[in-house]
């Protein structure tokens, strides 16, 4: 069995932070000055990663000639293949590496293939284009969530992951205005010389916009001071190995602990779960609207506005009662909560209760993902969590864009069925219940997030019988 060596410095940095006996409004909020300037740089760089989503999306629409759909479906899928393929070996990497090197490699890179995509003029290099950012930003998430145990104090790991999923998640709609600035930007430009030779126009604007935030992440990280491993540390750990079968073992080691430990397996069979089954409500939420409630576009507003807003304030009592709560025992119980306010709003036809209803998903959602990433910060050593994030963070990804594509399908496909086995109507004891495609498809997707709340409350039931060197560390070959 392997014997997890814990990273000595990020220890005494660890002990230094909570004997701090005055902390400052910075310490009391973030936990430390190092994650306060991490999380700002985490701001700016996801507010450029929506930018250049958005941007590029545009570009391959501009460069489809007809066949827009294709176009883009080719682009994004250029962002999900490296994690099919790369994202443990991304975290075998990241775990050998300087975390910090590796995010600022990857912060300089993705700057040097923004600012080239505005004289990109093929379908080709914009797929080539998306690829490597995709590599970059498939490194670059798992190298910072492997440091933040290490600059944020135990108690704070729960605030720290709140704040996480508010730079993550909160940038779109920035992104978003900032997307429609710089198009009324670009429209302002005259068609001057030196204007088309920097491709000034909406993407142009966009991509050197995007490259310079990614800049200016990597000058934030620059002047973080990151816990590093010694010499003598990374020998012992047999981390300067680059042997092609030190390497395997080590893969193999990341995907066994993940199978084995209880608490992880868990954390990414619950979330991986929940999100196909929560991702469904977002392509279905104006159908819904249209097809069960006869509502309009402000109706779907208002329920995105109580979405949200739950979502806020789940994560906000996450943050507040982060020392009171049994992380292992709420995590399931919010995946439970989750479902069955979906499965509730699902069956209402009335707006006044959709909402509400909804507002309570959104509360439970929240959570799940903070203290989701909260245990794996627990409870993963430093030298498994690059590959154990990595892991996570592209199975989420993938269960995300397959909820998002499966859904309208699936509505289509029951809508169908619906009509032919039952007239779309439902008969009990003489009243009548509408079912069309989208409320099926709805109560599949609150019955996947049920499901995820069991298989996460069946496996950490499993946690009361393993041995505590599970729980440490993965079975497997001696180093």
């Amino acid at each position: 069995m392997d014997e997890q060596i814990p990273s000595s410095s990020a220890t005494r940095l660890g002990e230094a932070l909570r004997a701090r006996r005055d902390p400052g409004p910075i310490e009391t909020m973030f936990g430390s000055r190092e994650f306060f300037r991490l999380w700002i740089a985490q701001v700016i760089s996801a507010t450029g990663d929506w930018l250049g989503l958005i941007a590029i999306v545009a570009l391959a629409d501009r460069l489809s000639e007809g066949s827009e759909g294709t176009a883009i479906a080719l682009v994004l899928a250029a962002r999900i293949a490296p994690g099919f393929f790369l994202a443990t070996a991304a975290g075998v990497l990241v775990d050998r590496l300087d975390r910090k090197r590796v995010m600022l490699v990857c912060d300089v890179s993705r700057a040097l293939v923004l600012f080239s995509l505005p004289f990109v003029d093929s379908l080709v290099g914009l797929i080539i284009a998306s690829f490597i950012l995709e590599i970059c930003t498939m490194m670059w998430s798992p190298a910072k969530e492997a440091v933040v145990p290490n600059i944020v104090p135990t108690e704070k790991l729960t605030t720290a992951n709140s704040l996480n999923v508010a730079a993550a998640y909160g940038m779109f709609p920035v992104a978003a205005g900032i997307a429609a600035l710089l198009a009324k930007l670009a429209e302002s430009f005259s068609d001057e010389g030196w204007v088309n030779t920097f491709r000034l126009n909406q993407e142009g604007l966009a991509f050197y916009v995007d490259g310079l935030s990614f800049l200016a992440t990597a000058l934030i990280v620059s002047t973080i001071a990151f816990p590093r491993r010694s010499r003598e540390e990374r020998k012992g750990s047999q981390r300067d190995n680059w042997e092609l079968g030190g390497a395997v073992r080590e893969l193999r080691e990341g995907w066994q602990f993940i199978a084995v430990n209880p608490i992880v397996r868990a954390v990414n069979v619950g979330l991986a779960v929940g999100v196909i089954g929560g991702g469904m409500l977002v392509p279905l939420g104006a159908l819904f609207v249209n097809d069960v409630i006869s509502g309009d576009e402000a109706d779907f507003n208002l329920i995105l506005f109580s979405l949200g807003l739950g979502m806020a304030l789940g994560v906000i009592t996450a943050s507040a009662l982060q020392n009171r709560i049994n992380r292992s025992a709420v995590f399931p119980m919010a995946l439970f909560l989750a479902g069955g306010a979906l499965l509730v709003s699902g069956s209402s036809s009335l707006l006044g209760i959709v909402v509400p209803v909804i507002g309570v998903a959104g509360f439970a959602a929240g959570p799940i993902y903070v203290l989701g990433f909260t245990l794996l910060h627990e409870h993963v050593d430093d030298e498994l969590r690059g590959r154990v994030f990595a892991a996570l963070l592209v199975l989420v990804r993938f269960c995300l864009l397959m909820a998002l594509a499966v859904a309208p399908l699936l509505a289509e496909g029951f809508d169908v069925l619906s009509e032919r086995w039952w007239d779309s109507d439902w008969d009990f004891f003489g009243l009548t219940i509408a079912v069309p495609g989208v409320r099926l498809t709805m109560w599949l997707s609150a019955i996947t997030v049920v499901a995820a709340g069991v298989l996460a409350s069946w496996s950490l039931r499993a946690r009361g019988v393993e041995s505590e060197s599970t729980e440490a560390a993965p079975s497997g070959d001696s180093r």
